[in-house]
C-alpha cells in the first residue's frame, strides 16, 4: 500500500467539507451488505466502541479514501474534510469551509439563579453538583493551571468509564492537560494549518488557551470603591452614587448562524469551575467564583485561535470527536457569522448537521447567539477638578486627556491623585464596562447626578479674578466599597443579544421554529482569565476579567443542563431542553414584564417591553427546571415536539399537535390560552389527567381573524393540581389566502 500524499507546508491550501451520499453512524438503518444498522431508536447514548459502530465507521472511512485518491484529507467524520493546494484539480468540490470569528464572553452569579439555596442542595451540595457529568467545550483551549480547574481544591475525582476521550501532552511541560477535573484535552487545527492561518508561536499547537476566552465565570460580591464626603453624603446625587445598583443584563441562546466569540477557560469555568475560588485582580479581592455545576468534569476541544478565530472544518471535527468520546453536554459559544454565501441552505450545512447528529446521539447541545491602589480607606483627601490642576504649564498632560476614559486613570495617577470621579456628559451609544485600574474610581453616566458634585466643588473652591484657584477646599473620602444590589429591573435582554425570528433559508425566509430558545446571564461578568491572553489589554497577566458578550449565556445553560442530567440521568436532550424552556420566567425581580434594550433613532439605548423574539421562552429558572411536571420529549429531533409554537405564514386555520409526558406524580392539568385578538386560539382538550410516565397529546388551533402583517404573540398555560405550571409560547403571523 503506497504512502499517503504529503502536505507542501510552503503552499497554502483551500479547505473543503465534502458531503457524501449515505447515512452517518447515528442514522444508518442498514442496507449495505455486511453492515448492520447503527441508528438509534431513541435518545439513548451511542456506544462508539461497539463492533457494529466501529465496523461501519471503518467502512465509511475507506469509502472516503477511495474517492480522495491523491488528495490530502484533514479529517473524517460523517462527511470528510480535504485540503487542496490546487483547487482547480477537483471538479466535484464546492467550497464550504467558512471561517469562524470570535467575540466576547463572561458569567454572572449562581446566587442570582438560586443555585446555592434551591438547586445544589438537591444534588448533595455544591461539592456534588454535576457529579460525573462530562461537559465538552468547543472553544479556544484551557489554562489548566487555574485554581478553578484544580483537582486538589476538591475531593479526589474517580474515573468516568463512559468517557473515552484522550489527553494531549503539553509540549513545554511534557505533562498532559488532565487532572481528574479536566478529563480530556485535545486540539483541532488541520484546516487552519493547511490554509497557513495557524501560527504555532501564538496559537499553541496544544489545548493551551492562548486567547483568554476560556476564562472562568466568577460568582462575586463586588467591592466598588466610592468617593464620599460627610458634608454632602446626604444629597440626592451622592445617594445614587453610593448605592451603585448593579443592573444585570442577559443574553440569548440564538440560532446557530449568529457569530459569537469564545475563550475557553472562561466558558469552561462558567459551566463547571470549582466553587469558592477567590477572585483577585489588581491587588484586590472581589469575592468568590463558582461554576453552575462545580463538580462536573471538563472535556476540552480546542478549535478556535487568537488571531483568526477558526474554521468550520476544525470545529465540526471537534464536535464529532466530543460525541464519539461520550460527553453528556456540549457547550459551543461559537457559530458562523450568517447564512453561508456558498450554498442556498442554512439548516442543511455540515455545521448544523453535525449538531443534529450530536443530539440524536443523546448529547445536550447549548449554543450561543451570534457577540490595585495602596490607598488608606476612610481617609479624607482634597478634591480637585482636572481643568484646574492641568492649567499648570509644567504638567505634560492636558485637560483633553481626561476626556478619554482609558486615559483618566493613567493621568490621575501620574498627577499624584489617589482616586478619581469621571462624569460623562454624553453616553449615547456608549458602553462602559468596569476594568481594573491602578487607583480607585467611579463613573457617573447621568449628567444630572453630577451637578451636585460640581456645585459642591465650585462653592468650596475660591478663585482669583482670572478664574484660577487660590486654594482647594473641597474634600472627599474613599470608602471600602459595597456589596452589589441585584436591581429590581433585572434581568433585562442586553443590547447585544441576538433576536428572532429564526430564518430557514438563504433568502432569509422565516422558519416555523421559535428562536431564541431561552435567556441566560451574560453581561458584566467576572470571569477567570488565562494570563496568556493578550486581546484585552486591561487584563494582560491577570487570572480574572469582567467583560460582556453573548457567548457566556451558553455555558450557563450547559452547566444548568448538567445539573438536570445529574438528577434525571435518563432524560433525553429534548427533555432537558423542554424542562428549561417551560419553566422559564418572563418577569423581572419586581414581577414586571421583561424589558429589552434597543437602540433608538438617536442611537441612545432605550428599554421596551420584550417579546419572545427577544427572550425566547423566558429567563432560565434552574430550580423550577429540576421539577417541571410535564416535558415535551421528542424521540428524535425530527419530530419537532418543541415546547413552543411558531407559524410564520398562517393562512386561514392551522392545527398543531404537541405531546407531553408526565415526569412527576399523577396530576390533573387545566389548559388555558391567550392570543392577540387578530388571531383566534383554541386548545383541545381543556384538561387532562396523567399518571406517572404517561404521555398525552393535545392540539392547538390558530385561525386568522384579521391580517396585520406583523407577528402576534400568545401563550398556552398548563396548571397542574399539584402546583406545576407549564408555559408554551405561541408566535404567528396571519396572511391572506
Amino acid at each position: 500500500m503506497k504512502d499517503p500524499p504529503q502536505r507542501n507546508a510552503s503552499m497554502p491550501a483551500e479547505i473543503y467539507i465534502v458531503t457524501v451520499e449515505g447515512e452517518p453512524i447515528i442514522s444508518y438503518k442498514g442496507g449495505e451488505n455486511g453492515f448492520q444498522a447503527t441508528a438509534m431508536e431513541s435518545d439513548e447514548k451511542l456506544d462508539t466502541k461497539s463492533e457494529l459502530v466501529t465496523s461501519y465507521a471503518s467502512h465509511l472511512e475507506k469509502k472516503h479514501d477511495m474517492l480522495l485518491g491523491e488528495t490530502l484529507k484533514c479529517y473524517t467524520y460523517c462527511d470528510f474534510v480535504l485540503e487542496l493546494q490546487r483547487p482547480e484539480t477537483c471538479s466535484w468540490c464546492k467550497i464550504c469551509g467558512e471561517r469562524l470569528e470570535s467575540e466576547e464572553t463572561y458569567n454572572t452569579y449562581p446566587q442570582f439563579l438560586g443555585l446555592p439555596t434551591s438547586v445544589w442542595p438537591t444534588g448533595g451540595g455544591f461539592d456534588r453538583a454535576g457529579e460525573d457529568i462530562v461537559i465538552g467545550f468547543i472553544d479556544s483551549g484551557i489554562y489548566p493551571h487555574h485554581p478553578s480547574f484544580a483537582a486538589y481544591h476538591t475531593d479526589p475525582y474517580g474515573p468516568v468509564p463512559k468517557y473515552k476521550g484522550k489527553c494531549e501532552i503539553d509540549p513545554d511541560t511534557k505533562r498532559d492537560f488532565c487532572n481528574g477535573k479536566i478529563i480530556g484535552a485535545q486540539h483541532f487545527a488541520e484546516a487552519a494549518k493547511a490554509t497557513g492561518a495557524f501560527n504555532p508561536a501564538i496559537d499553541f499547537a496544544s489545548p493551551m488557551d492562548g486567547d483568554g476566552h476560556g476564562r472562568l465565570v466568577a460568582t462575586i460580591f463586588c467591592k466598588d470603591i466610592v468617593a464620599t464626603d460627610t458634608n454632602i453624603k446626604s444629597s440626592t446625587m451622592w445617594q445614587s452614587i453610593i448605592k451603585l445598583d448593579l443592573l444585570f443584563s442577559f443574553e440569548t441562546i440564538a440560532p446557530s448562524w449568529e457569530m459569537v466569540n469564545t475563550r475557553f477557560s472562561h466558558t469552561a469555568a462558567i459551566a463547571a469551575g470549582n466553587n469558592g475560588i477567590p477572585v483577585r485582580i489588581g491587588g484586590h479581592e472581589f469575592g468568590k467564583a463558582s461554576g453552575m455545576a462545580p463538580r462536573a468534569r471538563i472535556a476540552v476541544y480546542k478549535a478556535l485561535y487568537r488571531l483568526f478565530g477558526g474554521f468550520v472544518a476544525d470545529v465540526v471535527a471537534a464536535i464529532d470527536q466530543a460525541v464519539h468520546d461520550g460527553v453528556d453536554i456540549l457547550s459551543l459559544s461559537v457559530g458562523p457569522n450568517g447564512p453561508p454565501a456558498t450554498t442556498k441552505t442554512t439548516f442543511l450545512n455540515p455545521f448544523d448537521a453535525t449538531l443534529l447528529g450530536a443530539v440524536k446521539a443523546g448529547v445536550f447541545v447549548a449554543q450561543a447567539a451570534g457577540n490595585g491602589a495602596s490607598t488608606h480607606l476612610n481617609q479624607t483627601y482634597t478634591m480637585v477638578a482636572a481643568n484646574d490642576v492641568l492649567l499648570d504649564s509644567s504638567v505634560k498632560y492636558s485637560p483633553s486627556d481626561c476626556q478619554r476614559p482609558e486615559k483618566v486613570s493613567e493621568t490621575a495617577k501620574a498627577l499624584g491623585a489617589v482616586g478619581f470621579v469621571l462624569a460623562v456628559e454624553n453616553v449615547s451609544g456608549t458602553n462602559f464596562d468596569p476594568v481594573p485600574l491602578g487607583i480607585p474610581g467611579i463613573l457617573i453616566t447621568d449628567v444630572s447626578n453630577s451637578m451636585d458634585l460640581v456645585d459642591y466643588y465650585n462653592v468650596s473652591t475660591p478663585r482669583d479674578w482670572t478664574g484660577r484657584v487660590k486654594s482647594f477646599k473641597a474634600i472627599g473620602r474613599i470608602g471600602d466599597g459595597l456589596m452589589p444590589i441585584l436591581h429590581k429591573s433585572a434581568p433585562q435582554v442586553a443590547l447585544f443579544s441576538s433576536r428572532g425570528p429564526n430564518i430557514k433559508d438563504f433568502s432569509l425566509h422565516d422558519a416555523d421554529l421559535l428562536k431564541p430558545d431561552i435567556l441566560a446571564p451574560g453581561a458584566l461578568i467576572w470571569a477567570a482569565w488565562s494570563p496568556n491572553g493578550t486581546d484585552e489589554p486591561n487584563y494582560v497577566g491577570e487570572e480574572f476579567a469582567m467583560i460582556s458578550g453573548t457567548s457566556m449565556a451558553t455555558p450557563h445553560i450547559a452547566g444548568i443542563a448538567a445539573l438536570l442530567k445529574q438528577k434525571h440521568p435518563d432524560w433525553s436532550p429534548a427533555a432537558i431542553k423542554s424542562a428549561l424552556m417551560t419553566t422559564s420566567t418572563k418577569v423581572d425581580r419586581a414581577g414586571r414584564p421583561l424589558q429589552a434594550q434597543h437602540n433608538s433613532k438617536t442611537d441612545a439605548m432605550k428599554l421596551v417591553t420584550a417579546t419572545p423574539f427577544d427572550y425566547g421562552s423566558g429567563h432560565v429558572d434552574p430550580r423550577a427546571a429540576l421539577d417541571p411536571g410535564l416535558i415535551f420529549d421528542a424521540g428524535h429531533p425530527s419530530n419537532l415536539n418543541t415546547p413552543s409554537i411558531a407559524i410564520s405564514h398562517l393562512v386561514g386555520t392551522q392545527t398543531v399537535t404537541r405531546t407531553v409526558t408526565n415526569v412527576a406524580d399523577e396530576e390533573t392539568y387545566t389548559i388555558t390560552s391567550r392570543m392577540h385578538p387578530s388571531i383566534a386560539i383554541e386548545t383541545n382538550p381543556s384538561a387532562m389527567t396523567l399518571k406517572p410516565g404517561a404521555s398525552r397529546k393535545f392540539s392547538v388551533t390558530l385561525t386568522v381573524r384579521s391580517v396585520s402583517g406583523t407577528y402576534r404573540f400568545g401563550e398556552i398555560t398548563m396548571k397542574g393540581s399539584r402546583g406545576h405550571k407549564v408555559s408554551i409560547l405561541v408566535v404567528a403571523m396571519g396572511h391572506r389566502r
